[in-house]
């Protein structure tokens, strides 16, 4: 599908530095952006912008019994010929246009700055010229819908350029594409751009969509050229930009968006600048004030960004962590808010009309990764694009479950897109994990542990309960063991150096398959059995809060006892498959053997503390480094292991390697949010944890962060808001505030006194220093420890 999604390439260049920021909540730069992932990002859900700030079925048992036998590239051929969605790739998220401005002065700029404020969300570009100076300022309203971008200068008549609204055509398909596109003059003032989406392996590309560009001023005058509009002598420039498909749902395009373009139009109308940026701001800003994080800055926390990101690896700067934490939250606002779309490997910020893997919904880990962070930073709300996701997910995939394997309930593999296709895709490697759809459940149940609601636990049980359904119909008993185990699966995304594992040439992706070598198909993969584990668990659970289902509650504990055990293999890391086999690559991206660790509930220093030293193992083999999202992960594994400096060290390594200048995240080169939004979720876990039943505060707290710190409306299971400071690496005080009248337990290790107004509250403590108390519903309560 096509999201309005437009690149704003402005001009300017130059050189200036402020002193009153915020080192926490602003992004800065001395230059314009040279290339896409460098530009900044302002958006709402479903409009986005980048900002340059230039001057210028059967076969089910038969692939089964081959993977019982070991027999996996047999197995291979089987699944990519029979199970295979077709076509086998998913469509791609495209972008719309580019508004391009042509400034007519090309004298030298100075005192450039350029900047993006996280708490307003809006960008400012500042500059002087020729005797002038101009400021530009654009943000994306969610209230209004609208893309603004201001130009003004303080001298009289001073803002003059040439502006073009330009469509966008995938290029690598050029001698076939036909996502066509014209660009016209709108009136006196105006652009229009109207076109349609590419089709795309034999799928017609039925997205219509309609942009619609105007300029208003102060002085001066507007005249049309071409294609474009040219601005004079003007002492201020507004330009609005709207823009609206035809889609009403992933099953359903009928809308008409010259119309909705026309309404768009009609309502701004006597909107002022001054009205729409108000509304903006206050509209964001009752999201991201929630939470605040402030750590230590240092001799460099006022330096421009990018140099901030080169200095930090040698001298201390931890507010650029909080900044790092912000950005992800402010990503998460600025790309998925109720009634928009969840956000993709891109999040709506895409350049490419034939991006890297498709800018689709990956739900290996990288879909899921997005979402982590967002309940802990207080942004429950931005996660309902994901819910509604997989809700809508469930109807191809009670299709797929039923005619690919014969099963009741629901499955999704490891991709979906707009149109949410549940079936294998892109090839038997990939396409042979089963317990996508079951992870993305896991979400569910993780927003209603952090905010208690009944309500949403009830609309979103049937989609749990599907899920388990599928995988009680899926899961067969191992013939060697007798535990129930997937079949097909696949550890995503490495190789078992298996027995006759080795290079083969697949006819799917017509390729030989040896750098790893050989297939990713297996049966009873580790990560598989531990998302089982917390799935049935977590639906046993939602069965018992909302009293129903004690039948189905039964059958699904009585299965989830019999799944596969984790084990440890010869070499003491924990397995990555139930056979001991070596890895292919053993430092693979992908850290799949420890879901169970996080962002699962499987393994825990208490739960499962024989398994604490294998999980390390796995870690140690896989290493430091990787693409963005790997770092992002490794960091949220080693802070539920409770070593912060393994994080910390973790995480300047990203920011050398796999962090661009804007803080967004790098798959290898190209831009991804998953890793941007990992940290995010790692530096929580580094501050607070709430996985085993209790609030741990500063569980991981690295050295170089200890000095002192407040963290205020970060969100823990058994919906807790906490606003908490620390000092030489102590918790110093607490405010508590309970927004469902749960039981709170704070593990400390000395005593705890909670107060609640004048009132003393009665605490009960264990033996392991976990100390409960009873809360109201909205109370606010006063906690010191002593």
């Amino acid at each position: 599908m096509k999201r309005a999604l437009f690149i704003l390439i402005l001009a300017a260049v130059g050189l200036n530095a402020y002193s009153q920021i915020d080192p926490a909540a602003t992004l800065w730069y001395a230059k314009p952006a040279d290339k896409w992932a460098e530009a900044l990002p302002i958006g709402n859900g479903r409009l986005g912008a980048m900002i340059f700030g230039g001057v210028a079925d059967e076969r089910i048992p038969e692939i089964q019994e081959l993977l019982f036998e070991d027999r996996n590239i047999e197995a291979h051929h089987l699944f990519g010929r029979f199970l295979l969605g077709y076509p086998v790739e998913q469509q791609k998220y495209q972008s719309m246009g580019n508004v391009v401005l042509d400034f007519k002065d090309k004298a030298p700029a100075e005192d450039y700055r350029r900047e993006l404020d996280l708490r307003t969300g809006i960008t400012r570009i500042s500059y002087a010229q020729s005797g002038a100076h101009f400021t530009r300022e654009a943000f994306v309203s969610h209230p209004d819908q609208v893309i603004v971008l201001r130009i003004a200068a303080d001298r009289p008549g001073a803002v003059g350029f040439e502006v073009e609204l330009r469509g966008v055509r995938n290029q690598a398909h050029s001698n076939y594409a036909t996502d066509y596109f014209q660009m016209d003059l709108d009136g006196p003032d105006g652009l229009k751009l109207v076109g349609k989406g590419a089709d795309y392996l034999g799928i017609e590309g039925k997205i219509r969509y309609e942009a619609r560009l105007r300029v208003r001023l102060k002085g001066g005058r507007v005249k049309t050229g071409i294609k474009s509009l040219i601005v004079e002598g003007a002492d201020e420039a507004v330009i609005v930009l709207i823009a609206r498909t035809n889609f009403v749902s992933y099953k359903d395009v009928s809308g008409d968006a010259a119309a909705r373009a026309a309404d768009d139009l009609a309502r701004l109308a006597n909107r002022d600048y001054a009205g729409l940026r108000a509304d903006h701001v206050k509209d964001h800003q009752a999201l991201f004030d929630r939470v605040k994080l402030e750590l230590p800055a240092g001799p460099n926390s006022l330096l421009p960004t990018d140099v901030r990101l080169q200095k930090i690896q040698t001298q201390p700067d931890p507010a650029l962590a909080a900044l790092c934490y912000q950005f992800g939250r402010y990503v998460l606002i600025a790309s998925s808010r109720p009634g928009t779309q969840a956000a993709n490997l891109q999040g709506i910020w895409n350049d490419d009309a034939n991006p890297s893997w498709d800018s689709k919904y990956t739900t290996n880990i990288n879909l899921q990764m997005n979402y982590w962070v967002a309940d802990a930073a207080n942004l429950g709300e931005c996660s309902l694009p994901l819910f509604n996701l997989i809700r809508e997910a469930t109807d191809q995939g009670r299709d797929v479950a039923r005619e690919h394997y014969g099963a009741g309930g629901w499955v999704l593999h490891q991709n979906t897109d707009q149109w949410r296709v549940a079936a294998p895709m892109d090839g038997a490697n990939w396409g042979g994990f089963t317990t996508g759809g079951a992870w993305l459940c896991t979400h569910i149940w993780e927003h209603f542990a952090a905010t208690r609601d009944k309500g949403f636990l009830k609309e979103y049980y049937p989609v749990m309960k599907g899920s388990a359904e599928f995988f009680l119909d899926f899961l067969t008993p191992d013939p060697k063991r007798g535990w129930l185990v997937t079949n097909p699966s696949t550890s995503p995304e490495n190789s078992p150096a298996s027995p006759g594992n080795t290079a083969f040439f697949d006819e799917i992706n017509a390729v030989v398959f040896k750098s790893d070598p050989g297939t990713k198909l297996c049966y009873g993969s580790t990560i598989d059995t531990q998302i089982l584990l917390d799935l049935f668990r977590e639906v046993a659970q939602a069965s018992e809060v909302l009293g129903e289902d004690a039948v189905f509650r039964d059958k699904v504990l009585k299965a989830r006892a019999r799944l596969a055990p984790m084990q440890v293999g010869k070499d003491g890391a924990l397995q990555e498959w139930i056979e001991d086999w070596p890895q292919s690559e053993k430092q693979h991206r992908h850290l799949s053997p420890l879901y169970g660790l996080y962002p699962g509930h499987v393994i825990s220093p208490e739960k499962t503390p024989d398994l604490i030293g294998p999980a390390k193992k796995v870690l140690e083999q896989r290493g430091d480094g990787g693409a963005g999202w790997s770092m992002a992960w490794k960091m949220d594994l080693w802070a539920r292991l409770a070593d912060g400096n393994r994080a910390e060290k973790i995480f300047l390594g990203y920011l050398k390697n796999q962090c661009y200048p804007t803080l967004f995240a790098k798959c290898g080169t190209p831009m991804q949010i998953d890793g941007t939004m990992g940290v995010s979720s790692a530096v929580t876990e580094m501050l607070v944890q709430s996985n085993e039943g209790y609030i741990r505060l500063l569980p991981a707290l690295p050295d170089a962060w200890a000095e002192k710190g407040r963290f205020s409306g970060v969100v823990a299971r058994g919906a807790f808001e906490l606003d908490y400071s620390w000092a030489s690496g102590r918790v110093q005080t607490i405010k508590l505030t309970s927004k469902a009248g749960e039981t709170c337990r704070l593990r400390s290790a000395g005593e705890l006194r909670v107060t609640f107004g004048s009132k003393t509250i009665p605490v009960q403590k264990d033996r392991n220093g976990i100390f409960a108390f009873p809360t109201t519903a909205g109370g606010v309560y006063a906690i010191e420890m002593k």
